[in-house]
């Protein structure tokens, strides 16, 4: 019987129960000894000149090893692009030259004998500031009437312009245009971001760094300050949270490998909560405009969608995720006429970056709030609307209209699958006595059918490598970075699967550039079908050349020798008795180097997973709250590894949905001053604002990988969004009131109930 499949306990979890991980900040290695500490002095100013920066005061206090402007950066340039696509002239300096353009922006450094001094001698550095206009709204931006760049000319990092068909709607019956917002979210790990770095007498650099990718932070070191390939030693201890923000290495951690040459010493950086929320790349950022049209019967035929993204101050890989957000846009339907622009502006903001989903849920949320419009205007039900316009379950793969090409799925399924198990006629019963009686505690029921894009845009591969050691345990090295998605319980079971060596005999081991020299990392839904395919794949292939070695044991036929997964031993075919040993083979290849495959799997598409979510909410129409009372999904992620795993995976994402549905927004005041800097004002969701989910199981295999799986840490956060909003908007609906803009929090919600009853 296959453990591939089953609910299998993690691996991990003891660990963090007991004695707990072992983060950046808690590490206590001999290279660390005698560190000094890093404080970066931030900009208090969205936009403004630098007149003057005096660091005299701060220099002579207590502690102090070193302090240092723009101008001590000798021969370090700016901060490499995410992607090569934006204005050269856009770059970010590491420290502000002459000009901030977002409070947070580091302005000089501090290197003090103790952590605690840091910031008392930050406060000591004089930074004198000639104002300039700040621009917080992408609208504003978009003017060009404030430039952040004058050299650059323009606010614009980026465009992803298809055209447009001015004869797009013609023929519809009906058309619908709503303005949307996708609002600014902070990802918030549990641990912030912390770094630390020695150089050794050999010249080579350790760095330690709380990132989702160490191979790739290793590579922007060396290429960032011109270090020599092979001069960096990364390591990725335990990992608290990354949720995106944490892809690569950030410029604050960058610097610190420089620093650390620079001076001589060791040097740590961990950042404060409020830092974090400044500094840290956000999620999210767009203005959309949808149009929708169609015919009264409920077939949509065209579909239109503008974007306006704000990158921040300097473009990021956010900037670019609109491109995601269009190859998505026409979500599961088959739409025949879909067309989707998108233009990302700079401004007097922190940077965005990757947040759960990653340019996905921004498609989700602008065609399902779409086609929610589209059926109010025709009186249709909203769940049947969408029904009609799935595409079928027979039309795979589904090149869609803007030529993005779904592998598998069966979305009316999924849809049928979570409406009855919300038992949607009778909730739907529920409402009309709640409007017919008048209630202040009004229904409201949302549906969303989603689809996402897993390993993309361009899936790409993953290393692993599997070896068999003498004494007959195994050893798994992936170049995936876990930061709790339970990666060595899940390639523990896939390794032991092919070797058929018990899970707690095998070691999982990720995270260290000179242990993985070869890796991409963990963001995108990625790991399970690229890294866990190659460690799949590499099981095989040891389990291959073990036959061979066992068929010289046994004199035997390789073609002959099977292995016998239950004892963990190779025989041949009919003769269990005279058998070969995982530890007698790995003996006899000793000498001819070991029982080990190295391999990388590449996939030739990413993957497409999709659901089918239900949300019903309590709307107080006198102060606006909203509860919400059930979540039903359905999250299709192909061939399910671990239910148990998956089901967790599944928990984190519909909570961040809802939280940005109803709480989660970064802000900023008009003068591009931050007013969500701390978690007394910035409200993330806990378990006293979510229900308990219902999740309805699903599973239909890819074909794209020999495991059949798809992606799944951000499908709950794609398909949970658009519910919960719709079911507030459903709510409310009774009212005349026909949008809500996320986050619904109690104020939004009463101002539009508000508003609604003062026009009728």
């Amino acid at each position: 019987m296959s453990i591939l499949g089953n609910r299998v306990v993690r691996r991990e979890d003891p660990k963090f129960l007991t004695v707990g991980g072992t983060y950046v900040d808690d590490l206590r290695d001999p290279r660390l000894e005698g560190a000094a500490h890093v404080t970066y002095v931030r900009s208090t100013m969205a936009h403004a000149r630098i007149t003057a920066v005096d660091v005299s005061e701060a220099l002579a206090a207590p502690g102090v090893v070193r302090v240092l402007t723009a101008s001590d950066l000798t021969g370090v340039g700016t901060v490499p692009f995410a992607v090569p696509m934006f204005p050269d002239g856009m770059a970010r300096p590491f420290l502000a030259v002459d000009t901030v353009r977002f409070v947070g922006e580091p302005v000089a450094v501090v290197i003090t004998e103790e952590k605690y001094q840091g910031e008392d001698v930050a406060e000591l550095v004089f930074v004198d500031y000639d104002p300039l206009p700040a621009v917080v709204d992408v609208t504003d931006a978009a003017t060009d009437e404030v430039l952040l760049f004058e050299a650059v000319g323009t606010n614009t990092a980026i465009a992803f312009d298809f055209g447009t068909d001015p004869d797009l709607f013609d023929g519809c019956e009906v058309v619908v245009t709503q303005e949307l917002v996708n609002q600014r979210l902070a990802g918030v790990p549990l641990e912030v971001r912390a770094a630390a770095a020695a150089w050794g007498d050999d010249g080579r650099l350790t760095f330690w760094s709380s990132t989702q990718s160490p191979q790739a932070a290793r590579d922007a070191i060396q290429a960032g300050f011109g270090f020599e390939e092979g001069s960096v030693h990364l390591i990725a201890p335990d990992v608290g949270g990354g949720f995106g923000p944490k892809i690569g290495v950030h410029p604050e951690d960058m610097l610190v490998a420089w620093l650390s040459r620079e001076v001589g010493r060791p040097l740590r950086w961990v950042e404060t909560r409020s830092e974090n929320m400044m500094a840290m790349g956000h999620g999210r950022g767009q203005k959309q405009t949808v149009t929708i049209g169609g015919k009264r019967d409920g077939t949509v035929q065209a579909f239109k969608l503008d974007v306006l993204a704000d990158a921040g101050a300097y473009p990021a890989l956010g900037a670019f995720l609109p491109y995601l957000t269009r190859s998505m846009a026409s979500g599961v339907y088959a739409f025949p006429k879909v067309e989707c622009n998108t233009r990302t502006v700079v401004t007097n903001t922190m940077s965005t970056v990757a947040y759960r989903g990653a340019g996905r849920p921004e498609a989700s949320a602008a065609v399902e709030r779409a086609m929610d419009l589209f059926a109010a205007e025709i009186g249709m039900d909203a769940a049947e609307v969408r029904r009609r316009n799935l595409i079928p379950a027979d039309d795979f793969p589904h090149t869609t209209a803007v030529g993005t090409t779904y592998d598998i799925g069966d979305y009316e399924r999924a849809l049928d699958l979570a409406l009855e198990a919300s038992g949607y006629a009778d909730l739907r019963a529920e409402q009309a006595r709640r409007r017919s009686a008048g209630d202040s505690r009004q229904l409201g029921i949302g549906v969303s059918v989603y689809v996402e894009v897993t390993a993309g845009p361009t899936a790409g591969g993953e290393h692993a490598k599997v070896e068999v050691r003498p004494d007959g345990t195994a050893v798994v090295y992936t170049g995936t970075s876990p930061h709790g998605q339970g990666h060595v319980t899940s390639w523990s079971m896939i390794a032991s699967e092919q070797l058929g060596i018990p899970m707690d005999d095998i070691e999982v081991i990720h995270g260290d550039t000179d242990l993985v020299p070869v890796g991409v990392g963990t963001f995108g839904s990625r790991s399970l079908q690229l890294g866990g395919t190659a460690v799949h794949e590499a099981s095989g292939e040891v389990v291959a050349m073990a036959r061979r070695l066992a068929a010289d044991r046994l004199e035997a036929n390789p073609d002959d020798v099977v292995l016998d997964k239950v004892e963990g031993r190779f025989h041949v075919a009919g003769t269990p008795a005279v058998s070969a040993t995982w530890a007698e083979l790995a003996a006899d290849a000793a000498d001819e180097g070991g029982l080990v495959v190295d391999t990388e799997f590449t996939a030739g598409s990413p993957t497409y997973p999709f659901g089918s979510h239900v949300a019903v909410v309590e709307v107080d129409t006198e102060t606006g709250k909203v509860t919400v009372e059930r979540m039903i999904t359905v999250d299709d992620a192909g061939k399910v590894l671990n239910p148990l795993i998956v089901e967790g995976q599944r928990h984190g994402g519909i909570a961040q949905g809802v939280a940005q549905a109803l709480m989660e927004e970064v802000r900023y005041d008009a003068d591009g001053n931050p007013v969500t800097s701390n978690l007394a004002d910035y409200a993330v969701i806990s378990a006293c604002e979510l229900p308990s989910f219902e999740l309805v199981a699903m599973e239909t295999p890819t074909s794209v990988n020999p495991l059949g799986a798809k992606g799944i840490g951000e499908s709950g956060t794609i398909g949970s969004t658009p519910a919960v909003q719709s079911a507030v908007c459903d709510a409310l609906s009774h009212l005349g009131i026909r949008h809500v803009d996320m986050p619904a929090s109690p104020e939004r919600v009463w101002q539009a109930i508000s508003t609604a009853g003062s026009a009728s």
